[in-house]
């Protein structure tokens, strides 16, 4: 049986529930290193926010960061996200099975509605329905049709 760690998992849950983190690590993503000024480029916000997601990714050890001089590159470290991936996989096996059961119950005739008994109501009879569509014409005060001449 794998253990994992518990602090470690929420770690990396939490960073990557925000939009703007995974956006960031998709901008790693097939990248041997970036800077982050190139990191930061296609998001419409400070340096200092976009280093605030990079701490956040860094203490949930998604990313790994060197600096060399002035320069500081960051790259995907894999472990961590593997470890989510097979946290979250033992679930994905259970519910499987368990919507697995549940279409196979569907399937069954055990759903089928029973045969509907006749109401006591359903005999009674329908109001005629209206012979002409539309409006009926007013009688005027005096008695008389209106669309007679």
């Amino acid at each position: 049986m794998v253990y994992y760690s518990a602090d470690r998992l929420n770690r990396v849950f939490a960073a990557v529930a925000d939009p703007t983190r995974r956006a960031l690590l998709a901008e790693l993503e097939g990248r041997e290193s970036v800077t982050i000024s190139e990191l930061a480029k296609p998001f419409a916000m400070s340096l200092p926010a976009v280093m605030k997601h990079l701490d956040v990714l860094s203490d949930a050890g998604l990313i790994t960061r060197s600096k060399t001089g002035r320069t500081v590159t960051c790259r995907l470290t894999a472990a961590p996200m593997e470890q989510a991936m097979e946290w979250l996989s033992r679930y994905q096996r259970f519910w499987t099975a368990q919507l697995d059961r549940l279409a196979a119950f569907v399937e069954k005739d055990l759903c089928s509605p029973s045969p509907a008994s006749p109401s006591p109501d359903g005999s009674k009879p329908q109001p005629p329905k209206s012979s002409k569509r539309g409006r009926t014409p007013r009688k005027s005060s005096s008695g008389s049709d209106p669309d007679t001449p």
